[in-house]
């Protein structure tokens, strides 16, 4: 298959990744399943051929050097492609995930758009959106910004690696960044930021301590800190939070988050029993008193009962948004069960309201 040819099977199949390896056919993620999408093998001089005829200068320089590469790829008018090229067993391979320029709403997403609202008048503080990989974060993220853009007088700053989706300003104004073309390392930009005049940062993800504590810096100044996190709950990502930095500083660092931490909404894509396509479980945290006294007093353990019962500040935990889905027929119990954290309390709750 032509390389042209692969991206608008992805368009037409709903896929939203392909993997593209020498001596192997061409496969793609479906629904969050891999499958066969092609028979033919892909030589050697294929996978080269393709890398060659989509990489800049740069990026060829970058997998010489690290024997990977990073990029987006612009193909037709709503689609471009995140990039990643690396070496096994001393060949090519490439994974390409599909981006859709279209920018959803919350409604569109199966989102709660009225917890989401609320994070986007924030004026101050820090959100975090959370999920494995793969769990839609990034469009949630892209949302919550156009959100923003069409409803209040910002100007939104982004650093990226690389920079997914693009807008057209509106109520906004939005300067997006890209790291190794435009800044050389989160830490510079976030160095830079004040010089900038952003109401709004996003960062694309906090991943060590140095991001952590200038994310923390730039919300103490009264900028609102957007970013994402591979945890799977609101607990886990306040422990991953605290254990970027050494011990003798946690207190200090939960502290800072008993009033900077304005939200963290963790989410994850499943597949649906209604129709064809996955749906959103998330769970929801709201800076609420009762969570900011957690917090400081460092009772991490104790934020999913608060989570469970702090509906009238908009919180929702796992459990209750995947027995919601299965409720309303939108997913099975088998699959609530697969995705929650705690099976076998799940499944007992489900037999007891006749739900399996």
């Amino acid at each position: 298959m032509h390389f042209t040819q692969i991206l608008d099977v992805m368009i037409e199949k709903e896929i939203s990744d392909v993997f593209i390896r020498a001596n192997s056919n061409l496969r793609g993620r479906r629904y969050s399943l891999v499958e066969v999408i092609n028979e033919n093998i892909f030589s050697v001089e294929d996978v080269d051929n393709i890398v060659k005829s989509i990489t800049s200068d740069r990026d060829k320089a970058m997998l010489k050097q690290n024997k990977a590469c990073e990029f987006t790829y612009w193909f037709k008018e709503n689609w471009r492609f995140r990039v990643g090229v690396f070496y096994q067993r001393n060949t090519l391979s490439l994974v390409m995930r599909k981006i859709d320029l279209r920018i959803p709403t919350f409604e569109q997403l199966n989102l709660p758009a009225a917890v989401l609202n609320k994070f986007c008048a924030q004026r101050r503080g820090m959100i975090l959106l959370t999920g494995i990989t793969g769990s839609g974060k990034s469009t949630t993220i892209a949302s919550i910004m156009e959100c923003m853009n069409q409803n209040f007088k910002r100007h939104i700053l982004t650093v990226e690696e690389p920079i997914e989706f693009t807008f057209v300003d509106k109520k906004s104004i939005i300067n997006q960044r890209e790291i190794g073309t435009d800044v050389g390392t989160y830490a510079d930009a976030l160095r830079q930021f004040t010089l900038h005049s952003p109401d709004v940062i996003f960062i694309g993800n906090i991943r060590d301590e140095d991001t952590c504590r200038a994310a923390l810096t730039a919300a103490e100044t009264g900028v609102l800190v957007l970013s994402t996190l591979h945890t799977v709950n609101a607990s886990s990502t306040i422990d991953r939070l605290i254990n970027f930095f050494p011990p003798y500083q946690h207190h200090l660092v939960l502290e800072q988050l008993s009033y900077l931490l304005k939200g963290v909404f963790s989410q994850r894509l499943l597949p649906r029993s209604d129709t064809p396509g996955l749906i959103p479980a998330y769970e929801s945290m709201v800076l609420s008193p009762s969570v900011s006294r957690l917090l400081i007093e460092n009772k991490v353990w104790e934020l999913p009962k608060y989570i469970a019962s702090g509906d009238i500040y908009g919180m929702k935990s796992f459990h209750q948004c995947l027995l919601e889905l299965v409720a309303t027929k939108k997913i099975t119990s088998e699959t609530a069960i697969e995705y929650a954290d705690k099976k076998e309390e799940l499944e007992m709750e489900l037999r007891n309201k006749g739900l399996m």
